[in-house]
């Protein structure tokens, strides 16, 4: 009888270690995740005539003729690839601006918001640098610009808005907030809450018939595909609206 009491009791704890185990690997997996980027943003980190692209120790993307003297920090949103910004980035930087992409830890920018210090650091030819982010990234974007207001000269925000803490409305930079008509939660409501959050002159684009994740290049199911134009025409738009800030602090 205290053979089989002891037989049971050994197999519960290799039940538990079992699903220990099978919970770690679900954790790793769950936390290291980031949707991976479409072909047309693999192709973008092939270096052409106009941009050359780099990946250590981030994803940089630079013109290959004239040095720039201006450059904009993206933040990815959250558990996505930095390389699916590569499409958008790569014809950024083929108008004459440096463009870097850091990687963040677990692929959420909330846990290394400040990274832009570093990048800031190792390129000290830059004179004028702007910040921007899609989604969670666009919400670290203004946290950082609200921490460091001597040292960003615009923001973008990419279907995003601050957090509730970051209240930037009294500097004077250029700020953009995109986002389009089908997003499901950053949304005229949800943007229209916290205008008083950003600059009195922020220009507020909303792109028709665009979603939240057309603002990269990255694989997602097809039932989370709201968007009813298609995503070169709202890659077109956010790339047209975030050159037209880059010239601004280039001036």
């Amino acid at each position: 009888m205290q053979s089989h009491s002891n037989s049971k009791i050994k197999s519960l704890k290799w039940i538990f270690v079992i699903v220990i185990i099978g919970a770690l690997i679900w954790g790793i997996q769950w936390a290291t995740f980031a949707r991976p980027p479409l072909p047309e943003a693999v192709d973008a980190l092939e270096n052409n005539d106009l941009v050359e692209v780099t990946q250590d120790p981030w994803l940089a993307f630079s013109p290959a003729k004239d040095a720039p003297t201006t450059g904009f920090i993206f933040y990815p949103g959250g558990r996505i690839d930095p390389k699916a910004y590569a499409s958008l980035m790569n014809e950024i930087a083929s108008e004459g601006y440096l463009v870097v992409v850091p990687e963040m830890p677990i692929n959420m920018a909330v846990f290394n918001p400040n990274i832009a210090d570093e990048i800031i650091a190792n390129y000290p030819e830059i004179s004028q640098w702007a910040i921007g982010g899609h989604s969670v990234g666009g919400t670290m974007a203004v946290e950082y610009t609200d921490k460091h207001p001597e040292t960003i000269e615009g923001l973008a925000i990419w279907a995003s808005y601050p957090a509730d803490s970051a209240d930037i409305s009294d500097l004077d930079i250029p700020v953009i907030s995109i986002y389009g008509s089908l997003e499901e939660k950053v949304n005229d409501e949800s943007i229209g809450e916290r205008k008083h959050l950003l600059p009195e002159d922020t220009l507020y684009i909303r792109i028709e018939g665009g979603d939240h994740h057309q603002f990269g290049s990255y694989e997602i199911n097809p039932e989370d595909h709201l968007a009813t134009t298609s995503r070169a025409s709202q890659h077109q738009q956010i790339i047209q609206a975030t050159l037209e800030l880059l010239e601004a602090i280039s001036k």
